[in-house]
């Protein structure tokens, strides 16, 4: 009998509390990498609308650019793959992991690492940002909830950064 393949999260368990925030890993979640030359030719493949603005984020999908897209979704929710024509749909979940920061001072805890101005970030935005040189993808999902999805080999060190451990 063969054995399962379970890939362990890298992240500990439980929830950090912070100043004003708490820390905790979100919950296991699709990742989708998508492309997309005609976003209507995507939208009617997977049958979702898509943000037209660089940056607006809803019903889970993330517009990081004029023909990308980034797709966070509960794992049921499954898009179809594939490639061809103007389009390219792949399944990134196995690369990174999500950690949720939440609390009246979440911004101020990611700007401690994050160059960008989170206070001028409205909620339902997204962008691809660095945390003390590490790429992220930084979601503000409502005024005092952020979701950061990060590549699974720095999650560990991310993870202890934003919880103020030395990460060295």
């Amino acid at each position: 009998m063969a054995d399962s393949l379970h890939r362990a999260s890298p992240l500990p368990g439980g929830t950090v509390t912070l100043e004003g925030a708490t820390l905790s890993a979100a919950p296991e979640m699709g990742r989708y990498s998508l492309r997309a030359r005609d976003p209507a030719a995507l939208a009617a493949l997977i049958g979702r609308e898509l943000p037209d603005a660089i940056g607006a984020c809803s019903g889970g999908i993330a517009r990081l650019g004029p023909d990308e897209f980034y797709a966070l979704l509960p794992a049921q929710d499954a898009l179809p793959s594939g490639e061809g024509g103007p389009v390219s749909i792949v399944d990134v979940s196995a690369r990174a992991v999500g950690i949720v920061v939440e609390g009246a001072g979440a911004a101020r805890a990611i700007m401690a690492g994050c160059p960008l101005d989170l206070d001028r970030m409205q909620p339902g935005r997204a962008t691809r940002t660095v945390f003390e040189g590490v790429e992220i993808l930084l979601v503000r999902e409502t005024e005092t909830r952020f979701q950061i999805d990060v590549w699974r080999s720095f999650a560990s060190w991310l993870w202890r950064s934003l919880a103020g451990v030395n990460a060295a």
